[in-house]
């Protein structure tokens, strides 16, 4: 890896892969020549109080699959984000900006660590689940 490479990490759940997880993903990857998802593992997800629909393997399968992913490693705690800035030498970390600030804190360990919360899209997992459990299919 060159050290004028730009390594941009995107951290979530991504359950049920949509159009707005797809251009987050396009999006962090236009900032850099590598992207890295760290992907909350099923533990990690029921310690947060989240169920995802699929497990881990189908989520990362998915995620591996999408052109725009180099790596997808497991979150499995709070303080894998940090671990995985400093392995990886990340310049840019990314979110959804439903975390808008949460994660600033990683500034102080990380001064040149650019941290960009972008935009949540029309789509949601959490929609396409509720609208899929309203709909009656046994017509």
């Amino acid at each position: 890896m060159s050290s004028s490479e730009k390594v941009v990490l995107v951290a979530g759940t991504f359950d049920i892969l949509h159009e707005s997880h797809i251009n987050m993903l396009r999006n962090a990857r236009n900032l850099g020549e590598r992207l890295i998802v760290m992907l909350s593992t099923d533990e990690f997800n029921a310690e947060k109080g989240k169920k995802s629909y699929q497990d881990y393997d189908t989520r990362k399968y998915v995620l591996e699959a999408v052109r725009y992913v180099d790596l997808v490693i497991p979150e499995q705690s709070w303080d894998d984000k940090a671990l995985y800035v400093d392995m990886f030498d990340v310049d840019i970390f990314a979110m959804g900006d439903d975390w808008k600030g949460k994660f600033d804190f990683l500034k102080d360990q990380f001064p040149e660590l650019k941290i960009m919360y972008f935009p949540r899209g029309k789509t949601s997992s959490s929609k396409i689940k509720e609208e899929l459990g309203s709909l009656n299919l046994n017509k």
